[in-house]
């Protein structure tokens, strides 16, 4: 009798290695079968607080299957060990019209006529949170117009002087924590790019376009990102460029 109990068990024991789960059902048709109109699957490993970087608890957050099967958040790319999540992705960063003159100059950074002939200015600041120590890229694009007046002043707007070049420019620091860009921080510069604007008679006014990109790795916290404006001209022109009046963007995102 002892045998044929063993016999029994070993028979019941390999049956559940092959049972199929029913939820909601008593005849399964899979190995886990689920039923009813309005059931719900969850996985709290999933998570805004499990998964911060890819659930921020706000958006829906993709869920792929990888190539062992297993379910895993990330963008698709196939890149799982490697997702893409973007912290900050704005279509218009700088204030178009930030004096309220009715003129869409942007930020202004002025390069006077009193003997100047380089010249930096803060044009916009950011704050982000980067959840994980990780690898950062910051990429944005911004208009710009160049005058021979103050253009936050507002209109009638000066010509630049004729018959010279004008060299302009962007780059970004990083002010780590969010407790006040210090010295050190403020001479690590990013993503700088330029452009030079030369001045004949004729022609008209609009605005011109410059994009960059940098890459740097930062800590997990609340950081702050700082965008200066850089403006060069001959030591006797006043020469005054507005940033972000029209087309600018900027694109933050996290490599985990």
């Amino acid at each position: 009798m002892k045998r044929v109990y063993n016999i029994l068990i070993l028979i019941f024991l390999s049956s559940l290695c092959y049972a199929q789960v029913g939820i909601g059902t008593t005849s399964p048709q899979e190995e886990l079968h689920i039923t009813g109109t309005s059931s719900t699957i969850r996985f709290d490993k999933f998570n805004s607080v499990n998964s911060p970087s890819e659930n921020d608890g706000i958006n829906l957050a993709p869920v792929f299957v990888d190539g062992n099967g297993t379910f895993v958040l990330g963008d698709g790319s196939g890149n799982s060990g490697l997702p893409l999540n973007f912290l900050i992705e704005d279509t218009n960063f700088i204030p178009d019209d930030p004096y309220n003159i009715g003129e869409n100059t942007g930020r202004v950074v002025n390069n006077n006529h009193l003997g100047d002939t380089l010249v930096e200015g803060q044009i916009r600041t950011i704050v982000f949170i980067v959840p994980q120590e990780a690898l950062i890229e910051v990429k944005y694009g911004i208009t710009m117009m160049v005058k021979g007046s103050d253009l936050s002043a507002g209109p009638p707007f000066a010509d630049v002087t004729y018959d010279q070049s004008i060299s302009m420019g962007v780059f970004f620091c990083i002010d780590i924590d969010n407790n006040g860009l210090d010295p050190f921080e403020r001479s690590v510069t990013y993503g700088y790019n330029g452009q030079y604007y030369e001045t004949q008679f004729g022609g008209i006014s609009g605005y011109s376009y410059i994009n960059s990109q940098g890459y740097l790795t930062l800590p997990a916290g609340t950081h702050s990102i700082y965008f200066f404006g850089v403006v060069a001209d001959h030591a006797d022109s006043y020469t005054s460029v507005g940033y972000g009046g029209d087309m600018d963007y900027l694109k933050i995102r996290v490599y985990n």
